[in-house]
Parts: structure tokens; C-alpha cells; sequence
């Protein structure tokens, strides 16, 4: 019995060593789906550099990351806008100091179904559209049809920025809302999905998401201006009215395992592999 008991014993003192030994070496990243795709492909190749780490992304919006990283629920949280003061204050709070760190930069796309006749529109028309002063495509050299408005939900980050620089037109006192009958869907994917197989419907999206199913709308900042289409090219040179830096959040300056993989990141290698998920490299 005495040997029975010491023999367990040691097994559980071995397999909480191995535990301890893997959290140390293990990363949880969480946020932005519009990076999801980005930080995946990020840990598969870090963890083929470094097979002794673990990195595990998932998404669920950059307010559900940030939220994780001040709950000391994860390591990095991923974010396609900047933090609020708000959540700064409650981080703050609870001990936590998130530290920024820019890492690529994204441009929106505007999407409508391939048969739709409507290819370019203004950052005003898009305003319209999506706060649904513009509800019918032949209003603007469409069809007869009913506009049905796509958007990210609340906690997206993608949702923030294209309310805060698109429908309020990075105006503080705007009051403006996306429309009452707008549909706030979980994901990029599910946006792409649905314009996919809606002839009436235009939504949002980070342009790595664009495929052959949807079709990106080019977009000028004023009638004035050339319409431009969402590239990686003009996105860099500044020509294409909506796009964002897209960033990791930490708490306080990185160290240990969280810098190394925040460094391969922006490593030569890192930043390839951002422009290989259609984002635009910040180096």
C-alpha cells in the first residue's frame, strides 16, 4: 500500500511538473477576427521554429480580447483599433498596463454580390447606406431593391472603426448610428458568406477576406476624388480612404515568450507572413 501510494504520488508530481513546464512555455492570444487568420498563421510558423512553445489564437472581436487581457485571462490580445480610456482605466485598475504594438496595417473593403451593378461609391453614399438614409439600390444607379446593410457586431473592432471614420466620419460629437435594421453578424466570414448569397446586400470586411463571391466596391472620400479600389498598394501610399493599423496589446513592455513571438511578429519573416495573409506590412 505504502509503495501504491508513493508511486502515485510521483506520477502526480511529474505530471504537474510537465503542466507547469507547457504553461510556461505556452502563449493564449485572443481578439480581433479580422486577424484571426494573421495570428494563426503567425503561431503555426513560430511553432515550427520553436517546437518546445505552444501558441493558441482564437477570436471573438477586439473587445473580447482586450477584456481578456485586462481580465488576465490571456497574453496578447489582438486589436483592429486602438484601446479605449475606458478600458486603459479599468486595466489599470486591476493592475494591468497594456503597451501597444503596431503590427500590420488593413483596409476595409466594401462589398456587394458580383451581379450587383454598383461598383464605386462615396464615403457619403457609404454613410447613407449604412445609417439608412440610402435604402434602395436604384438611388444609386442600381436596381430596385431593398438595401440589406451588413455589419459587424458591437464588440468588433472592425465595427468601431467604420462607425467612428465612416458613418461619424471621425467627427467626437457625432451622434450617428448604423441603421435600426442593419444586421450585426459574428464575423468577417459570416459577412462574406451572406453577400455571397445576396444580390441586395453590401457589408464590411478586412480586405484579406475579399474572394471571387463578393465583389469590392471602389471608394472615393468625396465626389472630387478618384475612386480607388481596396490594395495593398493603396493602402501603403495612402489613396484608399479606409484603412487601420492593426495592433498586439500586452501587459506592459513584452518580456520572456510574449517578446519573443511579439519580435518574430515584426521580424523580416513576420511581416512576409503579413503580406502573404493580404495585409500590409508595417516594415
Amino acid at each position: 500500500m505504502f509503495r501504491r501510494i508513493l508511486f502515485i504520488i510521483t506520477v502526480l508530481a511529474l505530471a504537474t511538473s510537465a503542466l507547469a513546464a507547457k504553461q510556461k512555455n505556452s502563449i493564449q492570444i485572443k481578439g480581433s477576427d479580422t486577424m484571426v487568420n494573421l495570428g494563426q498563421a503567425w503561431a503555426e510558423r513560430y511553432m515550427e521554429e520553436n517546437p518546445d512553445s505552444f501558441v493558441a489564437v482564437t477570436g471573438g472581436g477586439s473587445g473580447t480580447g482586450l477584456s481578456s487581457l485586462i481580465s488576465g485571462t490571456c497574453d496578447i490580445a489582438m486589436s483592429s483599433r486602438n484601446i479605449k480610456e475606458k478600458e486603459i482605466a479599468l486595466a489599470q485598475k486591476k493592475g494591468i498596463n497594456p503597451y501597444e504594438i503596431k503590427v500590420a496595417l488593413d483596409g476595409l473593403a466594401v462589398v456587394v454580390h458580383p451581379a450587383n451593378p454598383v461598383s464605386k461609391l462615396t464615403v457619403d453614399q457609404l454613410a447613407g447606406i449604412f445609417t439608412g438614409r440610402i435604402s434602395n439600390w436604384k438611388d444609386l444607379g442600381g436596381k430596385d431593391e431593398k438595401i440589406v446593410v451588413l455589419s459587424r457586431e458591437v464588440n468588433s473592432g472592425t465595427h468601431v472603426y467604420f462607425k467612428e471614420h465612416v458613418l461619424r466620419k471621425n467627427d467626437p460629437n457625432s451622434q450617428e448610428e448604423f441603421a435600426h435594421g442593419a444586421l450585426m453578424l459574428s464575423s468577417s466570414q459570416a459577412i462574406a458568406d451572406e453577400v455571397a448569397g445576396n444580390t441586395s446586400a453590401i457589408g464590411y470586411y478586412g480586405m484579406g477576406y475579399i474572394s471571387a463571391k463578393q465583389k469590392p466596391v471602389f471608394i472615393a472620400q468625396d465626389e472630387k476624388s478618384e475612386y480607388e479600389a481596396p490594395t495593398i498598394e493603396n493602402v501603403v501610399n495612402g489613396k484608399y480612404p479606409i484603412s487601420r493599423p492593426l495592433f498586439l496589446y500586452t501587459n506592459g513592455q513584452p518580456q520572456e515568450l510574449v517578446k519573443k513571438f511579439s519580435d518574430f511578429c515584426l521580424s523580416k519573416e513576420g511581416q512576409e507572413i503579413v503580406l502573404k495573409t493580404d495585409f500590409v506590412p508595417v516594415k
